[in-house]
């Protein structure tokens, strides 16, 4: 009987303790948990209240600047672009997000302190422990990975794009000259072998790729530039072609007073030929062009065509059978670059279905998941004179052009024969083109282009489109006013 009553007596001491203990433990977890949501809120509770107004202050200032970034990713995206690319806000944001981590962690501890941990239960002790070591971990981890990204952005932008001399659009375009940079043993240099211009409407995003032959004879110069000088009657002579022109322009540097002598020559000759003024370069060396790719996760295609790994002063090593696939970055290259079993002129043609698929498949989402793979890649093969400050202007208008149609018109046979162009009917054949884009009625002429364009004038060149057509060739990436269907 007595151990019956000492058992209830021992059990009426044991409970109020046990559920002593549980709401210590609760109010630990409590303190620990109003920090990670609310830093402050604990030292405001339960310790020093100045150092609590401070955190929570300062906390406020952090909700107010992110309100203040939603609200104007949703009135201007471009401003919000332009915030996100602004190297004197990426340099303090990196450095607030390393004291917010550690300042952020401290408070964490001060609150593990607060709750008072050597007055709890031995296994109450070890879970409040654990969780405040993860959460310590877990937020300093993220805030630091965050800066350090921060500051792998902040490198590549002021590496890649270190011109800060604008240039505004023309006749509400911006014409950015794009250029593959095929360098070898061979070479002196890097030598553009692959020229496109994109055409994109300032508010829409709209764009049309221009193809230009990398063998393109008699390219004119502007009147009074260098080159016109050298060359007033155009470009002629044994090898003299458009991708030529860096490579002469480059071999007589003094005569340009330029740091990109080559770059300038070729711009000038572009904007001679299309009848447009160029805003921006972006050369690309294609032998770093696969590390991109790779950095990405590679890119789906359909490819339309047996194309030849390898084969271009090399053994042939493999094929790219037809067929939606996806292409890594070895893959990417030669499909863009390969000519050995294929024309150069098809070889533009793919060269604009990898432009249109890397468009649609880059997002934003993938870019952020492979920022860092991006930033080192691109630093090693991509040299731009774009602006600093055009950089949130042309983010905006890559994910706008992701939603429209991407024509595309190149200066190739049947409608141009690059050994003896006319270059009258070029500028014909780019302003119908960029007319149609834009929803404008074309003039008469450059109907009469258009029509060139889908209507050989030989029974001929009529039967060996229809046999491209059945064959889904790459050619007709060519000319379209839709490149995502072409392709």
């Amino acid at each position: 009987m007595s151990d019956v009553r000492s058992s209830v007596i021992g059990g009426s001491y044991d409970r109020p303790a046990d559920t002593s203990a549980r709401i210590q433990f609760r109010r630990a977890l409590t303190l620990t948990g109003m920090t990670l949501v609310m830093p402050g809120s604990a030292q405001l509770v339960a310790g020093n209240k100045r150092i609590g107004r401070i955190s929570l202050r300062i906390w406020m200032g952090f909700l107010a600047v992110g309100l203040v970034l939603l609200l104007v990713s949703m009135t201007s995206r471009t401003g919000l672009f332009s915030l996100m690319t602004n190297p004197r806000l990426l340099t303090l944001g990196r450095w607030v997000l390393i004291a917010g981590a550690v300042a952020w962690v401290a408070l964490i501890i001060d609150a593990w302190r607060l709750g008072r941990p050597t007055e709890l239960k031995r296994g109450h002790q070890i879970w409040a422990a654990g969780v405040n070591s993860a959460l310590c971990f877990v937020t300093a981890g993220a805030m630091f990975f965050a800066a350090h990204l921060v500051a792998v952005q902040s490198s590549f932008i002021g590496t890649v794009f270190a011109s800060s001399t604008t240039s505004a659009p023309a006749d509400g375009r911006y014409n950015v000259l794009l250029l593959g940079g095929d360098s070898g043993p061979d070479r002196s240099g890097v030598r553009p072998d692959s020229l496109t211009v994109a055409s994109i409407d300032k508010d829409t995003g709209r764009t049309v790729l221009i193809g230009l032959p990398r063998n393109l004879e008699d390219v004119p110069f502007k009147p009074g530039s260098v080159m016109h000088k050298a060359f007033p009657d155009g470009f002629t002579g044994e090898g003299n072609y458009l991708n030529a022109v860096n490579t002469w322009a480059n071999n007589h540097a003094d005569l340009f007073g330029t740091k990109e002598p080559g770059i300038k020559a070729t711009m000038d000759a572009v904007e001679q030929i299309t009848g447009l003024k160029m805003n921006y370069y972006a050369l690309v060396n294609m032998h770093g062009f696969s590390k991109l790719i790779d950095a990405v996760g590679g890119v789906t295609m359909n490819v339309r065509e047996r194309t030849a790994i390898g084969g271009i002063g090399s053994p042939i090593r493999g094929y790219i059978e037809p067929g939606k696939k996806k292409l890594t970055g070895d893959q990417a290259l030669w499909y863009s670059r390969s000519r050995v079993l294929n024309s150069d002129f098809s070889r533009m043609g793919r060269q604009k279905c990898v432009m249109n698929a890397m468009l649609q498949q880059l997002s934003p989402k993938k870019v952020l998941m492979n920022v860092e793979k991006i930033a080192d890649s691109s630093k090693a093969l991509l040299t731009t004179d774009i602006a600093q400050q055009d950089l949130g202007v042309f983010m905006d208008l890559a994910l706008k052009a992701k939603s429209q149609k991407v024509s595309t018109v190149s200066l190739v046979p049947p409608v141009i024969y690059t050994g003896n162009p006319d270059y009258k009917k070029v500028r014909r054949m780019i302003s119908a083109a960029i007319d149609e884009a834009e929803g404008k009625k074309p003039a008469k002429p450059a109907q009469l282009v258009t029509a060139t364009l889908t209507m050989p004038q030989t029974e001929q060149q009529k039967a060996q489109a229809e046999v491209a057509a059945k064959k889904k060739d790459p050619v007709k990436a060519n000319q379209t006013s839709d490149l995502g269907s072409t392709c």
